[in-house]
């Protein structure tokens, strides 16, 4: 067997060296790199610029972790709104909830939803092709400054913002301010927050800082994604709703009632753990004062 190497960069001291057997297809969009590649470890991956996304083995960890918290414990998600997530894995978790009626998804590069379409069948599952679906090809900014549009749960698939993208100002105070002025008055906001690591926690503090100065409620949780190489961080946000004051027996419960099956990762057991963050983490979140405007955003560079 002949494998290739993809090489992350973590930092300029550290590097993630993935052995590939095989590159499927490969492209280049106004926005993006486009691979999909064969790993003998992690089988099909999804690679952006150079850096694996998702993978076949292990996505779904990433997807339920990102999807379940919020769609469970709002009371009744009908109307989701996902912006990203080109894959369609995380609409794939949420059309699993059959009180959804109606999902509009925004992604910025029709081509990378295109290319999943046709080369990462196991990612989305015909999910595409649900009539409860509204695809949207657009900036996800101007969508949401253009649209009188409500609802219940927000879920952010985004890339995290480099220098020249156009994800810069989707992570914002302003922007998340647009966000909660689309969700309705029990809505949820849930996004994916780069990497927890002690040594590179900078731009997740920094989310959970600016998303404090937003929402009364605003909770930073985090799953081990193998292929990452990290414990993956998100943060719920919400006005009303503690995700940390929900029993687990509640959240199998929940589970059961709405007939959410064949789940890898996610239930009462793994909410708890999800939620529950070591000692230093909180430390950092509770003293970091950074917010991240428009006129001051914050890029996701190696540190």
């Amino acid at each position: 067997m002949n494998v290739y190497g993809l090489i992350e960069k973590n930092h300029p001291s550290e590097i993630h060296w993935h052995g590939i057997e095989s590159f499927i297809f490969a492209t280049e969009t106004p926005y993006q790199k486009i691979e999909i590649v064969e790993s003998p470890f992690y089988g099909r991956c999804l690679v952006l610029d150079g850096r694996i996304q998702s993978s076949e083995r292990d996505e779904f960890i990433y997807h339920e972790a990102l999807v379940h918290p919020a769609l469970i414990l709002h009371p009744s998600p009908q109307k989701v709104l996902i912006l990203g997530g080109g894959e369609g894995a995380t609409l794939r978790e949420v059309l699993k909830y059959k009180q959804v009626d109606k999902v509009v998804m925004v992604d910025i590069d029709e081509k990378v939803v295109k290319i999943s379409q046709e080369f990462l069948p196991q990612w989305h599952k015909g999910s595409f092709e649900d009539k409860r679906l509204n695809l949207v090809f657009r900036d996800a900014r101007d969508y949401l400054e253009k649209t009188d549009a409500k609802f219940d749960v927000v879920i952010s698939d985004l890339s995290e913002p480099m220098k020249g993208s156009p994800a810069v100002k989707l992570f914002t105070y302003e922007f998340y301010n647009i966000i909660k002025d689309h969700l309705n008055s029990d809505g949820i906001f849930v996004m994916q927050a780069g990497t927890s690591h002690h040594l590179k926690i900078h731009f997740h503090s920094t989310m959970h800082s600016t998303l404090k100065k937003v929402f009364d409620k605003v909770f930073s949780y985090q799953a081990y994604v193998p292929v990452y190489d990290f414990i993956w961080s998100f943060i719920f946000c919400s006005d009303k709703i503690d995700p940390k004051n929900v029993l687990e027996e509640e959240i199998n419960k929940r589970l059961e009632e709405r007939d959410i099956k064949d789940l890898r990762f996610y239930d009462g057991e793994t909410h708890k753990m999800m939620f529950s963050l070591p000692k230093h983490i909180r430390k950092a979140l509770e003293e970091e004062k950074n917010i991240a405007y428009d006129s001051n955003p914050l890029y996701a560079v190696e540190e």
